[in-house]
């Protein structure tokens, strides 16, 4: 079975080889006109060569799909997984349509995404394209299919240096061109830099930069917090708060209660995940931290200042512009 679904794959690749034409274009021109193909860019250390617009694209994960949603290319989808969280109402009628090829909160196997046949794999997280899990980018490149995996997560937790809002802007910019639709990749940059500036302006001042914890989830009983090397750091930094774990050798940063204690934030940001996970909603997090001998004691936990953010926002992805304006109007309802 699996080798006749391989054989099948190889035959639509090279079908698809077939038609591509075109001169290759400059990597460095994200806009390049339209129908410029094939083209090479490097993508985590990787060349990835596309050679036509992609029509069978498997997304390996929810907000990877999002994004192709809000490119308009989402009727070029061809399955995706991973769905670990409430689908946004504004695309959830879209979303819906999008044939799903794992279970809830599950990965997409390697068989699966053979079976689809995709002329495109792109991931917001580089460890689902690796031998021990979806499969790895090297195979995949080799049976004619490119890749693409968020600059944000080329190695799983690894923190990025210069991690932005530009940088998120420049992924967009590069699937649309992958996608031939230039237009749409800056009409999305245009809307989220509009937003992100307009909540900037309405930053409330303070006489000093409050303190705050980025609380993501617990694993183990082991709480997890955003670090530096990522968007959650980026909205700390331009809405002039200090991320208490901003020291962290990671990105996404195990610590631990007494660590959080001995930084005492003067705010608590919540990940509200619904994923399934034990303490992964935020009212579940507010319960633990109250609950706790040591974490209870905190002003931040005692006054309830506690904002809440959807989980999925602090990971690389549409939703994670909506950060700077959530946080904005947050810290302005606080004393």
């Amino acid at each position: 079975m699996k080798m006749r679904v391989v054989t099948s794959l190889v035959l639509t690749i090279f079908a698809l080889a077939g038609c591509a034409g075109g001169r290759p274009s400059d990597p460095d021109r994200p806009n390049a006109a339209t129908g410029s193909y094939p083209f090479t860019i490097k993508n985590c250390g990787t060349d990835v060569t596309v050679r036509a617009a992609p029509k069978r694209v498997v997304t390996m994960n929810q907000t990877a799909a999002e994004i192709l949603i809000h490119l308009g290319v989402d009727d070029r989808i061809v399955g995706s997984g991973y769905e670990i969280y409430q689908v946004p109402d504004e695309i959830a009628e879209r979303y819906e349509k999008l044939p799903i090829l794992s279970a809830h909160g599950q990965e997409i196997t390697h068989e699966k995404l053979l079976e689809a046949q995709p002329d495109l794999v792109y991931s917001s997280f580089g460890s689902f394209l690796t031998a021990p899990h979806s499969g790895d980018r090297e195979e995949l490149h080799k049976l004619g299919v490119p890749t693409y995996v968020t600059e944000f997560d080329c190695t799983e937790h690894v923190a990025v240096p210069g991690a932005n809002f530009p940088m998120m802007y420049e992924e967009y910019r590069r699937l649309a061109r992958i996608f031939d639709v230039p237009a749409a990749g800056e009409k999305l940059v245009t809307e989220q830099q509009t937003m992100i500036d307009k909540a900037l302006a309405a930053v409330k001042k303070r006489d000093r930069p409050l303190k705050v914890m980025w609380f993501y989830s617990m694993w183990g009983g082991t709480p997890w917090a955003a670090g530096p090397g990522g968007l959650p750091q980026n909205v700390s930094d331009l809405v002039g708060v200090q991320n208490i774990f901003a020291d962290a050798s990671t990105k996404m940063a195990e610590v631990s209660w007494d660590a959080v204690a001995a930084r005492n934030p003067d705010v608590i940001i919540l990940a509200d995940l619904t994923r399934g996970e034990p303490n992964d909603l935020a009212r579940e997090k507010i319960d633990l931290l109250k609950k706790d001998p040591l974490t209870s004691k905190l002003g931040a936990v005692a006054a309830d200042r506690f904002i809440i953010v959807p989980g999925a926002q602090m990971d690389p992805g549409y939703g994670s512009a909506y950060l700077v304006p959530a946080l904005v109007d947050g810290l302005n309802r606080l004393p």
